[in-house]
């Protein structure tokens, strides 16, 4: 067996050499997709420059769309701080974690930390330095050699499944070895503006057990960090069993400082267990971790058909064919191993969330409080996931999208409203109800697997239905939980037309976001014969033209008089006006028409590139490249996608993602914008033609159907589009129909060295 995993390390160590060999074509030696993808692109809580955040991601073992991430804990996470953070230089645990991205918070976690000599329990007294050239990170294994004293290192490894996970450590020999086991924390030191961990500690308590007859330490974490912004949830507990191939002699339990030796049973807020041990050099001992949101029954079930022996190696091999079965929905061709890095990474950032919340028929519902039966997703970043992440699921996963709708539908049922931003409950978190939009995108591209009268009640009471107190409440962004959000402001969006700056926080941005969303639920009542509902959804999907200032030419608030605001900056969501000004993505035509032709509309968004004024690192602006299809100046729309997915937005680098990938939406804008098309508005059943990057994909679709994407003759300099088809048809509005699509095909391009302008 050490023979087999010595040669399945070295492999593993020749897939990241060779991972990081920018012109290498990728002919020889043969390497399966998932082998080119790097975890910790991504994972720097810097950005590109100053002032800029890094992606947000964490280097996370385990299978595509898991309930649970395994993962190297490097600082104490919170709301605005992810789990891992590539540029610190120690560990305190190896984690089962639920944070799905860095401005949500963690919760039902666990930890597991390795030591040698004097017993310490606290994450800053246990900390264990490492270097990055000691570190492996895989989809499906991760390991690091961290640095027991001057002269020793421990080795941990992770395998990961579904809801259970396998850590491996090799010691150095030694007198006194442990096992820390922390099974929350609320750390009064982490209080920050996002962060009230003091209420935390006066109403919550974890507890483990140490059962020496079983050989395992079971617990759980009722501590959900994005609390405060959320309803309270009574019977919420992140259940765990922590079970160990060597025997538990030495044990106690800890509760901040205070060290219980001997201890079986352990409340509080800051708190764990512990195992000690002797070790001679390279003593393995394994652990498994198993997770539960339903019961301590319910993580031992998981953990028999997830993980029913301690073959680390079988994890690591299973978890591997996963992730290989599900990146092999696209393959390309004829690129270097850095641009197959990128793509892969890419891809697999847009296969981990929303996470599974079911346990194979059941779940806990984080809404009302309850276990029932059926499957659940959570974690939906929907603000940022409607735009391209869902309607790439579409394609690429078209097996869990009426999962994905039906999980949301439970959500309506169970707690009134559709989500805005389940961690696991409600959030209020950014604005809108783009459910909305993904429910009726999956709908209008024929997805009938849900409840769709169900749908259509939901999305009607999104539109029709303003939400509890709103005429009494600002709305602001994490403001303390009160009651659902959802369209906060809708009153008057109602009353007035548009949401006032006097009365709304973030009205401008509000504004044109719920008319996105009317047009999306306007599309389903018209599928669904609604007229008289269809009349007036699209009439309300106008209202976006009731904010835009003639005068100064940009999108402003205005106040409930109707008069403009005193302060034309007020009342955008995460961006400036210029952010905004173009943000009405349902309705192109209706958008150029009031900036005063398409001319006049070309020249403002000519401006807002040249300017400097586009952010490529945030989700509003993602479709702006495209609107120059629409204003005949296609050619700027394939100069503007070469650059913004080159190296100046993405690289094979811990700082590799400009700006949040906010749970795989800015990677599904790359896959997107290099593979030729892009969604621009949501529940149109169309895609906005683009330029390819690559020269080869082939797409397996719905029932064994295949799209292939050609770009013939492409290179640095050919990087305009000349002659697009489709089955030989020739494309001559910039536009594709998904249902076209959907049947498979060869969409071809053309390209040339030349913008081809119109006269």
């Amino acid at each position: 067996m050490k023979i087999q995993r010595a040669i399945y390390l070295s492999a593993l160590f020749a897939f990241l050499h060779n991972s990081g060999n920018a012109q290498t074509k990728s002919s020889s030696p043969h390497r399966d997709e998932v082998d080119f993808v790097n975890p910790l692109i991504g994972t720097a809580a810097t950005g590109f420059a100053k002032g800029l955040d890094g992606g947000g991601t964490m280097p996370c073992v385990n299978v595509p769309f898991a309930m649970t991430n395994f993962v190297a804990q490097t600082g104490e996470n919170k709301m605005s701080r992810m789990t891992y953070q590539y540029e610190d230089k120690a560990v305190i645990g190896l984690m089962a974690s639920h944070q799905p991205t860095v401005w949500m918070g963690d919760y039902g976690y666990v930890s597991v930390m390795p030591q040698i000599g004097k017993l310490r329990v606290l994450p800053k007294e246990r900390v264990l330095a490492f270097d990055h050239k000691d570190e492996i990170a895989k989809p499906y294994y991760y390991s690091v050699k961290l640095k027991a004293d001057k002269n020793t290192r421990i080795k941990a490894e992770i395998a990961g499944a579904n809801t259970c996970g396998m850590f491996r450590f090799t010691f150095p020999a030694a007198k006194e070895a442990h096992l820390i086991i922390q099974g929350i924390n609320l750390n009064p030191e982490l209080t920050d503006w996002a962060n009230d961990f003091n209420a935390r500690i006066k109403t919550l308590k974890g507890y483990v057990h140490v059962d020496t007859i079983n050989n395992e330490i079971t617990g759980y974490n009722p501590d959900r960090q994005s609390a405060q912004i959320g309803p309270q949830l009574k019977n919420f507990k992140g259940y765990f069993i922590i079970k160990f191939d060597k025997q538990i002699r030495k044990y106690g339990t800890w509760d901040n400082k205070v060290i219980n030796k001997g201890s079986k049973d352990q409340y509080g807020t800051r708190m764990g267990a512990f195992i000690s041990f002797k070790t001679l050099k390279n003593t393995e001992i394994k652990v498994v971790v198993a997770t539960s949101f339903i019961s301590i029954d319910q993580a031992r079930a998981n953990l028999k058909r997830e993980i029913p022996d301690w073959d680390f190696d079988k994890i690591v091999k299973d978890t591997h064919n996963e992730w290989q079965q599900q990146l092999s929905v696209i393959k390309v061709k004829n690129i270097t191993n850095e641009q197959k890095t990128i793509f892969y990474t890419a891809l697999f950032h847009t296969l981990l969330f929303p996470r599974q919340f079911s346990e194979y028929g059941k779940y806990y519902s984080a809404f009302d409080d309850k276990v029932h039966k059926g499957i659940s997703y959570n974690d939906y970043s929907l603000w940022d996931t409607f735009r391209a992440l869902h309607p790439l699921l579409i394609l690429t996963q078209p097996q869990r999208v009426n999962g994905m709708v039906q999980s949301m539908l439970q959500m309506y049922q169970e707690g009134g409203w559709l989500p805005m931003w389940p961690n696991p409950t409600e959030t209020n978190i950014m604005i809108g109800t783009h459910a909305d939009a993904v429910i009726a995108d999956a709908y209008v591209k024929g997805f009938r697997g849900f409840d769709a009268d169900l749908a259509y009640e939901a999305l009607h009471k999104d539109s029709y239905t303003p939400p509890d107190g709103d005429k009494d409440k600002k709305w602001g962004d994490r403001d303390l939980w009160t009651s659902a959000e959802v369209r906060g402001g809708l009153s008057y969006y109602h009353k007035l037309g548009y949401v006032p700056a006097d009365k709304t926080k973030e009205s401008v941005s509000r504004t044109i976001e719920y008319a996105v969303d009317d047009y999306c639920v306007a599309q389903m009542a018209k599928a669904m014969g609604k007229n008289s509902d269809y009349d007036q959804l699209i009439t309300w999907s106008k209202n976006y033209g009731n904010v835009y200032n003639a005068s100064t030419g940009f999108m402003a608030p205005r106040s409930s008089d109707g008069k403009w605001f005193s302060n034309p900056d007020e009342g955008f969501t995460e961006g400036t006006k210029w952010t905004y000004t173009f943000g009405a993505m349902h309705d192109v035509p209706g958008m150029i028409k009031l900036m005063g032709g398409e001319k006049a509309f070309a020249n403002k968004l000519t401006e807002n590139f040249d300017g400097g004024h586009y952010r490529a690192d945030n989700e509003p602006g993602h479709h702006y490249i495209y609107l120059f299809n629409y204003c005949g100046m296609p050619w700027k729309a394939q100069e503007l996608l070469r650059q913004h997915t080159s190296a100046q937005n993405f690289r094979n680098a811990a700082i590799g993602i400009n700006g949040n990938d906010d749970c795989g939406q800015t990677s599904a804008w790359y896959l997107f914008s290099v593979m030729g098309f892009y969604p621009v508005g949501p529940a149109s059943g169309y895609y906005s033609i683009g330029a390819p990057q690559f020269p080869y994909f082939e797409l397996n679709l719905q029932k064994g159907k295949k799209l292939i994407i050609k770009a013939t003759d492409l290179s640095a300099k050919n990087k305009y589009v000349k002659e697009v088809t489709f089955n030989g048809n020739v494309i001559t509005d910039n536009l594709i129909a998904h249902k076209d699509l959907i049947k498979g095909g060869v969409l071809a391009f053309k390209m040339t060295g030349t913008p081809q302008k119109e006269n």
